[in-house]
């Protein structure tokens, strides 16, 4: 053993061990409590407040919350609850309310009674948030006597202190998330907050959430959410934004109650070949599913099946599938709970067996109840499940042809494929190249070993407007099925991927734009693990080659281009030659590897989805068959515009 090592063994004793106190684990280890330190755990800090006062709005106790983004991003949180206890806790010996902010699962939904329902179960929400903030003020009114306390990075000097006489009762929180802990930015975007309190406001009927943004005071922005309907108007909020025709005139809203749990259920079919399924547990988005979502995914397809047979609309021995009876069904999906079982603090899905058959009943005997009594609206939702089992069985018939005729090929990867040496997907890549000469140029200047191209020509199928059964033997797509190896819809598998990147190569133009946004409306819609996993790129070509003599440049920017130009040119102002590349197809194979290609130099996009359902938005909006929906979408974004190509 080297005298290094043997010093090493001996430096590791009890002493290393370290024990973090307090809420210093919290600033040593962010992630583990919000996820991250990017964009997403910075507005993470809003939703835990925020939730928070939600949860006195279910209790019961609350009507309004008021939500404000002030100058330097700081955040002012208000409710009209009961306001936090302020007494001091028997235990810790200070105010309730300094123990909630500073005492890592502290709060009052453990089964004390503070609250029959609640989304923040796990008691972390108000101390993470003032562990992460360069400073938060907490200020509570009891009806009698106003409380403030000041903390900096979960610390305080002074305690809960009164400072004034008041009439009305609520909780105010005021914090800035701390710079130190958030590198990146600590600026909020208004859509996403929006996104998310507009939820909650749908999600609570009757609650008024009111959202402002002050941060300019020239351009103060004030949304007001109410909504009686409650998830009702969630569905019809849906349609109306992605410019979708609802089948029937109304919302069907079905609910029960079992105990002190309660479900809601809101659903509507419409016009499009896409499903969308939001479920909700005590408030919270659960984005994996659970027992409530696969509760209301079984009852649907048996009651659809039964309203079937009953009126004799199935042959004997026909069954709709479960993908029948959701195309083009939007539904939202919310239970409230006693206990929640969530899986993880991120809470992405719901665990409790108990929900499931209670789902289950309650779908069962509402819904076959609402389609007797409602005749059109069930013929018409039928008629739909029907269309779509036919072009399941069309689809499949497709999938089997295409098989045999790669069976019967002499090889069964495309012929515009250059394939790899590689086999391992830790190292291989394929580049799918739009046209014929930027592939020619491609298979020239790669890495053979672990770099495969394919080239494609021409603009495939928008497949938002189109069933599986015409992907099938489409002759832009089925190469890139085939080239990648994991099939696709229900037959997708990701083990079987060939290449762990997938890279869209097309050029740096409005048409090369247009490629992009339909190979990527693609795999969301039928190979949608591969954006999740990570495995889907956009490579990044320069948009100029600029040259003095033997000093070549390569810009990605007008700007860039600009620099390189003083840069080059000095001081006596020689000429620069600049060439603008409209197509990957100029460039030669040595340009294309040096800059597009070459691991070491190219510039690459990974393709990542924070928000599925926004992201399910805007395909339907862009790549749908709607043209009012797009146009606003362009009119409100128009001025975020880079690059225009007119």
């Amino acid at each position: 053993m080297s005298e290094v090592q043997n010093a090493l063994i001996q430096a590791y004793d009890e002493n290393q061990i370290q024990v973090l106190e307090g809420l210093e684990a919290v600033r040593k280890r962010p992630g583990m409590y919000i996820g991250s330190t990017g964009p997403k755990g910075l507005h993470h800090l809003v939703y835990e407040i925020v939730d928070n006062a939600i949860d006195e709005a279910l209790a019961g106790f609350c009507t309004q919350i008021d939500v404000d983004i002030l100058k330097g991003d700081v955040i002012r949180v208000s409710d009209n609850g009961r306001g936090i206890p302020t007494g001091i806790h028997p235990t810790e010996g200070v105010s309730a309310a300094t123990v909630v902010y500073t005492v890592l699962h502290a709060g009052g939904k453990f089964g004390g009674g503070g609250y029959k329902v609640a989304g923040g179960l796990h008691g972390v929400g108000a101390s993470v948030v003032n562990a992460l903030s360069e400073y938060l003020e907490l200020t509570v009114y009891d009806g009698t006597n106003i409380h403030f306390q000041r903390f900096e990075k979960g610390q305080y000097d002074e305690e809960l202190k009164i400072t004034g006489k008041t009439d009305k009762t609520g909780t105010m929180v005021t914090f800035k998330a701390d710079a130190e802990i958030f590198a990146d930015s600590t600026s909020y975007d208004y859509d996403i907050l929006l996104n998310r309190l507009r939820e909650q406001a749908f999600l609570n009927a009757g609650i008024k959430i009111v959202f402002s943004d002050l941060r300019d005071e020239n351009a103060v922005v004030t949304e007001t959410l109410y909504y009686e309907g409650g998830i009702r108007q969630f569905v019809e909020h849906i349609h109306s934004t992605r410019g979708l025709e609802p089948l029937s005139g109304e919302v069907i809203y079905i609910s029960g109650t079992q105990g002190d749990s309660t479900v809601e259920i809101a659903l509507q079919y419409n016009d499009s070949f896409n499903d969308l399924l939001l479920s909700f547990a005590n408030n919270i988005h659960t984005t994996d599913g659970g027992t409530h979502e696969t509760g209301f995914k079984n009852s649907l397809t048996k009651v659809i099946n039964e309203y079937g047979k009953k009126f004799n609309l199935l042959k004997d021995g026909d069954k709709l599938l479960g993908e029948d009876v959701r195309e083009g069904l939007t539904a939202i999906v919310s239970v409230k709970l006693t206990d929640c079982e969530f899986e993880g603090q991120t809470k992405g899905r719901l665990g409790n067996p108990e929900v499931r058959p209670f789902v289950e009943n309650t779908v069962n005997e509402k819904l076959m109840c609402y389609l007797e009594e409602n005749p059109a609206v069930a013929r018409a939702v039928f008629d739909k499940s029907v269309a779509a089992q036919r072009a399941r069985e069309a689809a499949k018939k497709a999938r089997e042809t295409a098989r045999r005729k790669s069976a019967m090929e002499s090889a069964s990867l495309p012929g515009k494929l250059a394939d790899c040496s590689e086999r391992d997907i830790k190292y291989t890549e394929i580049y799918i190249v739009e046209g014929d000469s930027a592939g020619g140029s491609a298979k020239q200047g790669r890495d053979r070993r672990y770099q495969a191209i394919l080239a494609l020509w021409g603009k495939m199928l928008n497949v938002e407007k189109a069933r599986i059964d015409k992907v099938y033997g489409n002759e832009k797509l089925m190469p890139v099925v085939t080239a990648l190896g994991t099939s696709i819809g229900e037959d997708f598998d990701i083990g079987k991927l060939r290449y762990g990147k997938v890279i869209i190569m097309a050029d740096a133009d409005v048409d090369g734009s247009h490629i992009r946004t339909l190979l990527l409306t693609f795999f969301y819609r039928y190979m949608r693990p591969l954006i999740s996993n990570g495995n889907i790129y956009i490579a990044h070509p320069p948009l100029f080659k600029l040259s003095r003599g033997k000093q070549i440049r390569y810009a990605y920017s007008d700007g860039e281009r600009d620099r390189y130009i003083a840069e080059l040119s000095g001081e006596n102002s020689a000429k620069v030659d600049v060439q603008r590349y409209k197509g990957l197809g100029e460039m030669d194979p040595e340009q294309l590897w040096e800059t597009t290609m070459d691991p070491e130099t190219r510039t690459i996009i990974k393709v990542e989805m924070e928000d599925a359902v926004k992201a399910d938005e805007i395909i339907t909006i862009l790549m749908g068959d709607k043209v009012a929906p797009r146009r606003d979408f362009i009119e409100r974004n128009a001025k975020y515009v880079k690059n225009l190509d007119i």
